[in-house]
């Protein structure tokens, strides 16, 4: 069964199971699936690939960190609760990811493949290891692990 497919599920077993908070995310994925349909100029009655969801639901993950750090800065510790208990629904429909122990060990390996040796390629580094990991690891993450290496 297809992420999107899924959700679609996940909403209805959630409005059965009176989980307010479920419904509330599976709807707001289920709308930003809809949303990323019409972008790309495809009729909102179609389905995104699993990768397409997958982009979508990390979006809104980055999304939740961001207003997460946002309303801990305004003293809104209520909508920081919210928040972040959507990110925890929404952090299960993702797939594991590497440890940062994981993440050096292949950083380290592209690094010798395309013998970089200075900082100012360090983009094409996390670029290589972004690819090649394809959302097992954060972006972020990856950055870290990339600056410790020089």
């Amino acid at each position: 069964m297809s992420i999107h497919t899924n959700i679609k599920e996940e909403v209805k077993k959630a409005m059965l199971a009176r989980d307010v908070l479920r419904t509330g995310v599976m709807r707001s994925i289920s709308a930003a699936f809809t949303n990323e349909l019409v972008t790309k100029g495809r009729k909102p009655q179609e389905e995104l690939q699993d990768d397409e969801a997958l982009i979508v639901i990390k979006r809104l993950v980055k999304q939740r960190k961001d207003s997460i750090e946002q309303f801990t800065k305004g003293g809104r510790q209520d909508l920081v609760d919210q928040e972040q208990a959507e990110l925890g629904v929404l952090q299960t429909l993702l797939p594991p990811q590497l440890s940062r122990e994981a993440i050096e060990k292949v950083a380290v390996i592209k690094k010798t493949e395309l013998n970089i040796s200075d900082k100012a390629k360090m983009g094409i580094l996390i670029g290589a290891i972004s690819k090649e990991l394809k959302g097992q690891a954060d972006g972020a993450e990856i950055k870290s692990v990339v600056e410790s290496l020089f």
